[in-house]
């Protein structure tokens, strides 16, 4: 039998097939503005990597969750996150999620969400805001972490995308340069995750998920930010995905909320 987890974000969605022990496939694509032709997209690629809807078993989270009508339950993105971070990295820590729409800070004690805080409703504090800034500057978000490197951050100030965003347009217009600009958002991003992660508490190993985990200067930022080393592996981005695989496994066994 195989588990399937799908977490449908608000910009990526992700797939994840496991055995009883191990990830067997995994794949991503953009989740476009439709949740539903996404679902169906993701199940015309499982169904070519053989998955038997009527035996295996298929576990959906995310912003979409909803929109998976074959999926065998629907999980929250928290409880998914936790597990899939205990999953990747340890029973005890932090597990950091900037997604395309929220933030999320969830401690693992025992290998099981002990507590959790997300950002408020606004995405100056998410990777939206650095898909909404990077395309004003032109750039792809890793044109734009890449460019940050050359850059001395200028300070952002506005705590809502909007006024943000006009605030980068006064920089475009007084001839900053690009790199500063970038360099500025990354440091405007990762403060915000600094304050919320500050507010709840960090544990002593602490660990980035989702898309933006794959960035190298968005972990060193963070890392220096917060403190203390925080760390990522080739899976963080699916960790929400793998997490809905893990639970799965139980869905004959007991219950998940």
């Amino acid at each position: 039998m195989n588990y399937v987890g799908i977490d449908i974000g608000s910009t990526a969605s992700k797939a994840v097939i496991m055995d009883e022990i191990s990830i067997l496939h995994n794949y991503t694509l953009p989740t476009g503005w439709n949740c539903k032709e996404t679902s169906e997209n993701i199940k015309d690629e499982l169904i070519k990597l053989g998955i038997d809807f009527s035996r295996d078993k298929v576990v959906a989270t995310g912003y979409g969750r909803i929109s998976v009508p074959y999926a065998d339950k629907v999980v929250s993105e928290i409880t998914c996150h936790g597990i899939g971070g205990q999953y990747l990295y340890e029973d005890n820590a932090t597990i950091i999620d900037i997604g395309g729409q929220d933030t999320k800070i969830i401690t693992l004690k025992n290998g099981k969400v002990n507590d959790f805080l997300m950002n408020d409703k606004c995405s100056a504090g998410t990777g939206k805001f650095i898909e909404i800034m990077a395309n004003r500057l032109g750039l792809s978000i890793k044109e734009l972490c890449e460019l940050s490197l050359k850059g001395d951050a200028v300070k952002i100030n506005s705590m809502c995308t909007v006024f943000a965003e006009s605030e980068i347009i006064g920089f475009i217009g007084k001839g900053e340069p690009r790199e500063n600009i970038a360099a500025g958002i990354l440091k405007s991003v990762v403060s915000k995750v600094e304050s919320l992660a500050s507010r709840h508490g960090i544990a002593e190993n602490c660990y980035l998920t989702g898309g933006l985990s794959q960035s190298g200067e968005i972990l060193r930022l963070l890392s220096a930010e917060i403190g203390q080393d925080v760390k990522s592996c080739s899976f963080g981005r699916y960790a929400g995905a793998i997490g809905a695989a893990v639970i799965a496994k139980t869905i004959d066994d007991k219950p998940v909320t």
